[in-house]
């Protein structure tokens, strides 16, 4: 009886074994949502041709995800497999298909202004990037920047915030600020809609022209510098900075032409600054990071301005564009990382960690 007994106990702690070593190796499933119902339509699918390029096979199964305003579809044999939005799942020759995470890869709305991160908090499925109130909030450039300047660790930018349908006077706008000003649609990326004003002629024509792209237009002085731009990502309970960029475009600013033309803009990575400067670069951005509450990787902009060495902060953008030469995968490669372990870190971290 007591070798059957120990027989037994030996099955069980095999069959355990192999249960814990099968899991272990187990593929997770993995969304990764491209697309989306903005301009930025195309830049969606380039970021998300890069991250599933470079997401490592022999530990994830990537069901490419597109989410247009008609349809969320997974492309499979030259079909279009809906998802069923239920419960975010796929079926497949039969089989159900659920997620262990959803890497979004979608620049504006839905994916960058907390909407799809509220859907997938209801059903408790992890994501890549911030949830949804710290989405909605950091695409809306007017409301961030307030929060921010509350923080008294950066400067901002002198600004008026314009909303469609409310009153407004160019009279008491350039009472506020000085010429030269940009002018930008508040919730929006890629530089769409965006103007430098130089002359008081050119003021309402920027306003119509930011207020074509969105409902809400921000107006802020033009601040003389540098344009600094660094990556800032938590993963294994580490809080990183990538090496910043610097970015010089022949154009008047770092337009849509100028992020997405090559040879318009140069970008230097790692930015040739100062250690002084380096240092408040990654401390500030890593000190909005954290009370911003952030996830996954993003993107700061700042500028350094020229007459006073001082940094002012732009934007944070929670979705940074990640074609194959956009800034952060350049500021990886410059860390001397692949994005094979990058984009797996983030995955692993956001699994691990968590939380709606």
């Amino acid at each position: 009886m007591c070798g059957l007994y120990n027989h037994d106990l030996r099955l069980l702690y095999y069959l355990w074994q192999y249960q814990f070593l099968s899991k272990a190796t187990m593929k997770k499933n993995i969304a990764l949502l491209a697309g989306g119902y903005s301009g930025e339509y195309v830049i969606s699918i380039q970021t998300a041709q890069t991250i599933e390029k470079n997401l490592d096979d022999t530990r994830y199964n990537v069901y490419k995800i597109i989410v247009t305003r008609d349809e969320w579809y997974y492309e499979y044999a030259d079909n279009h497999i809906s998802v069923d939005k239920n419960d975010f799942s796929l079926h497949l020759g039969g089989k159900k298909i659920s997620f262990d995470c959803v890497f979004i890869a979608i620049h504006g709305s839905p994916g960058e202004d907390g909407r799809i991160q509220g859907y997938l908090d209801m059903l408790r499925i992890p994501y890549t990037t911030c949830n949804s109130i710290v989405s909605a909030l950091t695409f809306n450039k007017s409301y961030c920047n307030k929060v921010v300047k509350a923080f008294n660790v950066v400067n901002i930018a002198n600004s008026v915030h314009l909303i469609k349908g409310e009153p407004y006077s160019m009279g008491a706008i350039l009472d506020t600020l000085k010429l030269p000003v940009f002018v930008k649609p508040n919730e929006s990326g890629s530089s769409l809609g965006v103007s430098k004003v130089k002359k008081v002629e050119d003021l309402l024509p920027a306003i119509e022209k930011a207020f074509r792209e969105d409902n809400q237009v921000l107006i802020e002085e033009f601040i003389e510098g540098r344009e600094l731009t660094i990556g800032v990502y938590k993963a294994n309970g580490y809080l990183n900075a990538l090496p910043a960029t610097e970015i010089v475009s022949q154009n008047e600013f770092f337009d849509y032409e100028a992020k997405y033309t090559p040879g318009v803009t140069n970008e230097i990575t790692p930015a040739k600054i100062d250690n002084n400067i380096k240092e408040q670069l990654e401390s500030k951005a890593m000190y909005i990071y954290r009370h911003l509450n952030c996830r996954g990787i993003v993107r700061m902009d700042f500028i350094l301005q020229s007459a006073s060495n001082k940094l002012f902060f732009l934007e944070v953008n929670t979705m940074p564009g990640q074609s194959e030469n956009s800034i952060v995968p350049q500021q990886v490669r410059a860390s001397g990382r692949s994005l094979m372990d990058f984009y797996g870190e983030i995955l692993e971290d956001c699994i691990k960690n968590f939380s709606s």
